[in-house]
């Protein structure tokens, strides 16, 4: 609020401004900026943005060749930059300065102490200090706090500015992909409203996302405000300051303020745009809220963490050293091994929590976490690494929950699939990867959607009545093209199908990122025009209760209340979803871990943004670490026992029916198994090759923990006399020996003999 004294500057001020508004709005046509307009010079590395004010003989480019021109002038200018940098740098630093301290004063803004400083020609260098995001990708700043001037259409409103957002299916439906304006001119303009005061740092923009179109802002001016309605334009010097934005629609770009300015609301002002486009952007303000105790709405969402955990995103060889000392810590129950390499060479690390660690205990079940196989989805990452630990330092103090899972359980943790990738995008970070860079392995290929299609293999086996006598409805072989050595498969890809064969795991989860829902198969549609469609395994219950047990103990993701993360609701499917139903996939992960082994598998996306900023990871990690327990304790869901025969020895791949259920799993080497099963009584029956079938009764109680259902099995008789005539080197008679003979009978009759 301005002081009664300079009110009515104030007043004089606005109109003036106003007039200077109107007057450029005269000047100013779609996708072309006037001349007293500035730009920042795009410094290319860190993506950092340096500006100055081009003089009387410099003309002003069109925003067509703006990326063009200033790149041909890039090297002498940012020379020129780094090497006044250099200087100030060497100078103590000088505080607030003159009229433009005067100016934000009288305007009610405060201006902190900071780093910048002024130069010959009193041009400020961008500040050193950078806060994070305020949370509008994140979802910490809520819809009632984003406001335009103006919108296209409700699905266009401002509540769909926040960066990578993405659009639904079809165009302008009621969730597209931005904030665009009503009205395409230099008085449109895009705010946030803190609600307390902030000290803004910068901004970053994106366009529009859609795959129909292609709008996004060219440049910019940035205003703040303590009331909304003073408003005070980022200037340099006496000229208002026009930022560099985006070159197309899905990079976002970063510019940092010249000086931290302290104030409640912020609004971005596009003053040029795509010429074949519109008004539109995607946004980010990076801001530390101050210390204001008395501030209840803002108290009352903080979510604090009192586990000592190294919150921070970790580079491949940080990662690995975290791992290390992690199992220097509790050496006695971790193991660290690697399944492989990645396409670039980095080893494929994995950490193993166990009582036991390095052997197989009969009748203890294998459980796998793996995240990161889409490498810019870094949450699910830093999650597997705070699990490591969280459960290394609950083990040592004697929590009895974690300590019963290490004891009972055989834990696998792969923290990084795609290391390649997260290193792209962990270079550029959190919030200029945009929403893909770093997705997929070097060559291109998607690793969760990389496995053997599976489906169609056991589907058209269905539809040809084959299966079970000709094709089994569980361990589906791998097809020869799929092994061959030219085939499009990654080497990621081809180290997790080894992994998976060689363990005998019985639940896993996957982590990705970029919503708020569990997904479980089958993730592909029987129908192959469908894109969408509900098809559930023959263990659906199971699986919904899986996904129910990680999904119910989340913080947020069964919150009616909370505000979806993109296109789809599903805070009203508790949380959960199909995997077909959403969109289909084939060759998913989770798929071919139902059809070629005995593990069920999900996908966990563990929040809205793929790439938080480090300050958010300890309320990620509170949202997420009950859900990563209680869906590990699920592997001691259902029945579990031992294969034996007659002689006490256990039996390999016997199989283990569930009448009803048309999905059998089977024995790991030692004779072992587990069948995960939801409470009630059920006819198990176990078959294996040269043995009598046998069948009983098992109950699954309510309560945690597998019910034992134990088999003993015995020789068939084909079997024993098989072997009893091996042993002497003699061969079985067969049944066409024995018609020959009897054929041969009546003729040896007549000749006498």
């Amino acid at each position: 609020m301005l002081p009664p004294a300079t009110r009515g500057h104030g007043c004089a001020f606005l109109a003036l401004s106003f007039l200077g508004l109107l007057g450029s709005h005269l000047e100013v046509t779609r996708g072309h900026v006037t001349e007293e307009e500035d730009y920042y010079i795009q410094e290319l590395i860190n993506r950092e943005h340096y500006y100055s004010v081009p003089g009387p003989e410099d003309p002003q480019p069109s925003p067509e060749t703006t990326e063009h021109k200033s790149d041909r002038k890039e090297s002498q200018r940012v020379k020129e930059k780094r090497k006044h940098a250099e200087k100030v740098d060497s100078k103590p630093a000088k505080n607030g300065s003159g009229k433009k301290a005067e100016k934000s004063k009288k305007a009610g803004l405060k201006t902190p102490n900071s780093s910048s400083s002024s130069n010959e020609e009193g041009h400020y260098e961008p500040a050193r200090e950078e806060c994070p995001p305020m949370g509008l990708e994140t979802l910490k700043i809520d819809d009632f706090q984003l406001h335009a001037s103006t919108i296209k259409h409700y699905g266009l409103g401002a509540h769909r500015g926040r960066l990578n957002i993405q659009a639904g299916l079809n165009e302008d439906d009621f969730y597209d992909g931005g904030w665009c304006a009503g009205r395409n001119d230099p008085l449109q303009w895009f705010e946030v409203d803190a609600r307390r005061l902030t000290k803004f740092t910068g901004v970053i923009t994106q366009g529009r996302n859609s795959l129909w179109s292609s709008n996004w802002v060219t440049s910019y001016k940035v205003l703040v405000s303590n009331d909304s309605h003073t408003w005070e334009v980022m200037k340099n010097g006496t000229q208002d300051i026009v930022f560099m934005g985006n070159s197309e629609k899905e990079i976002p770009v970063r510019n940092l303020l010249p000086v931290p300015v302290v104030a409640r609301y912020i609004r971005v002002n596009p003053r040029s745009w795509y010429s074949g486009g519109s008004i539109c952007m995607r946004v980010e303000i990076l801001g530390c809220p101050m210390p204001d105790p008395n501030n209840y709405y803002h108290r009352r969402n903080e979510v604090t963490t009192t586990d000592n955990l190294d919150f921070k995103h970790h580079s491949y060889k940080e990662m690995r050293q975290l791992m290390k000392v992690v199992n220097e810590m509790c050496p006695n129950i971790t193991r660290i091994y690697n399944i492989g390499k990645s396409h670039s060479g980095l080893k494929l690390y994995a950490i193993e929590i166990s009582d036991s660690p390095g052997e197989h205990e009969l009748g203890e079940p294998e459980f796998r976490y793996t995240a990161g196989s889409h490498g810019n989805e870094a949450l699910g990452r830093e999650l597997l690494l705070l699990l490591m630990q969280f459960m290394c330092q609950e083990y040592l103090v004697g929590n009895p929950r974690i300590r019963h899972l290490v004891e009972e359980t055989r834990i696998h943790l792969l923290p990084s699939v795609n290391p390649d990738g997260y290193e792209k995008a962990h270079e550029v970070g959190s919030e200029l990867g945009g929403w893909s860079l770093g997705r997929w392995s070097p060559d291109g290929l998607d690793i969760h959607h990389n496995f053997p299609d599976l489906n169609s293999i056991l589907w058209e086996a269905e539809a040809r009545m084959w299966v079970p006598r000709k094709v089994l409805n569980h361990h589906l072989s791998i097809p020869d093209w799929y092994q061959s050595e030219n085939a499009t498969v990654a080497m990621e890809t081809r180290a997790l199908i080894t992994w998976m064969e060689k363990i005998p795991f019985v639940l896993g989860g996957n982590l990705q990122g970029g919503e708020l829902v569990v997904t479980f198969p089958y993730d592909m549609v029987r129908v192959k025009w469908k894109v969408q469609e509900q098809n559930p395994t023959p263990d659906d219950h199971v699986y919904r209760w899986l996904a129910f047990s990680y999904a119910s103990t989340h913080r947020l993701m069964t919150d009616a209340s909370r505000r979806v993360c993109h296109t789809e609701d599903f805070a009203k499917e508790d949380g959960t979803v199909n995997g077909a139903s959403w969109h289909t996939a084939p060759g998913s992960m989770n798929d071919f871990s139902y059809l070629h082994t005995n593990c069920f598998e999900l996908s966990m996306y563990v929040g809205c943004d793929k790439f938080p900023h480090e300050n958010e990871l300890p309320e990620e990690w509170e949202n997420n670490r009950e859900s990563l327990l209680v869906f590990m304790e699920q592997v001691h869901r259902g029945i579990k026992g031992v294969v034996r025969d007659l002689q006490g020895r256990g039996i390999a791949n016997a199989i283990i029916a569930v009448e009803g259920i048309n999905h059998d799993v089977r024995t790991a080497a030692d004779g072992d198994y587990w069948r995960l099963l939801n409470p009630g009584e059920y006819k198990v029956t176990v078959k294996a090759e040269g043995y009598n079938p046998a069948s009983k009764l098992c109950e699954v109680d309510y309560e945690m923990g597998a019910s034992r259902c134990d088999f003993l099995v015995s020789r068939s008789n084909l079997s024993r006399i098989k072997e009893i005539m091996e042993r002497f080197g003699k061969q079985p008679i067969t049944v066409r020996n024995r018609q020959l003979r009897h054929r041969l009978r009546p003729t040896a009759r007549r000749r006498g003999t």
